[in-house]
């Protein structure tokens, strides 16, 4: 059981630090606003993905919070994930880039069973 939560923890807190992290970048950096535009989506959105990200990393990091709602999370960061992962794809970005996404999607899926592990 402690094993399943060290991978439990380890995993979220990768996956949460990172979201923290480019929620905070896409607020913040002007090169973030022009991967936006390069991507063909709208400033906007850059605002709306950074607070989605900043309500989904909280959501998974604090213990307390129903199973259902971090399936919300999960699921929000998983279209997020494919969705950038496509995103990159479409505007012919290198493989090395694209791919990034694809690997926090494994990340994040390996948080989503060891929180089911550890919630039976």
């Amino acid at each position: 059981m402690k094993t399943n939560k060290i991978i439990y923890w380890t995993s979220t807190g990768i996956i949460g630090a990172m979201m923290l992290f480019s929620a905070y970048s896409y607020l913040t950096n002007e090169e973030m606003k022009g991967a936006f535009v390069h991507l063909g989506f709208p400033n906007y959105f850059r605002i709306e993905l950074a607070i989605a990200k900043i309500i989904g990393a909280i959501l998974l990091l604090i213990p307390t919070i129903s199973k259902n709602i971090k399936g919300l999370a999960y699921l929000g960061f998983t279209i997020t994930f494919v969705s950038a992962f496509i995103a990159h794809i479409s505007s012919g970005d290198p493989m090395s880039t694209a791919i990034m996404p694809l690997i926090f999607l494994g990340i994040l899926l390996v948080s989503y069973i060891y929180s089911n592990k550890i919630n039976e």
